[in-house]
């Protein structure tokens, strides 16, 4: 047998550490893995239209997001850091943070019991229980929070929960901005 065709395999698995190697050091040099890239940035809220959440008939389209800056939640009962983040989202709403909720592939009875329990942060409450509009927003997943500029052009995706980490660091300087704009 050729001794260099034992060579491949370790061959093979220096160059996979390799690779894994290289992108540790960019997770671990600042890379923000929560933070994904979104097509939409710059851009218009999608078309859609979609029925209000505890209102079914009551109709809602892309038009919503025009006139002031806000918070677009997407949001399920399923989704156990969306319960973790509630309270703060309350919170922000509380404050005078604009929010509008859009509940994810979700069961429509749950969602109701959910806000009625712990509180309606949201302007309106979209029900998006096909996930349409958020395939169309490139959802991954709930919780994800897009900040929306007063002519319904999406700015930002924050993926994960909304906490007053992120809040002072990230979103609110971007949410403040977004106010003074509309106000010019």
């Amino acid at each position: 047998m050729n001794k260099k065709i034992l060579f491949i395999p370790l061959v093979a698995f220096l160059i996979l550490v390799s690779v894994f190697a290289v992108q540790l050091g960019r997770n671990q040099a600042g890379d923000d893995p929560t933070k994904l890239e979104s097509v939409l940035i710059g851009k218009h809220v999608p078309e859609f239209r979609l029925e209000d959440l505890a209102e079914p008939g009551k109709l809602y389209n892309q038009d919503i997001f025009k006139g002031e800056p806000l918070l677009l939640n997407v949001w399920a009962t399923w989704c156990p850091t969306c319960y973790a983040e509630h309270q703060y989202l309350n919170e922000l709403a509380g404050n005078g943070v604009k929010i509008i909720g859009l509940n994810y592939k979700d069961q429509r009875n749950k969602a109701i019991q959910w806000l009625n329990e712990l509180g309606n942060p949201y302007l309106i409450s979209l029900f998006d229980g096909d996930g349409m509009l958020g395939l169309d927003l490139g959802v991954y997943g709930a919780p994800e929070t897009f900040l929306i500029d007063a002519n319904g052009v999406i700015r930002y995706r924050h993926v994960g929960d909304v906490n007053a980490r992120n809040w002072s660091e990230k979103l609110q300087p971007l949410y403040q901005q977004m106010l003074e704009e509309a106000k010019k």
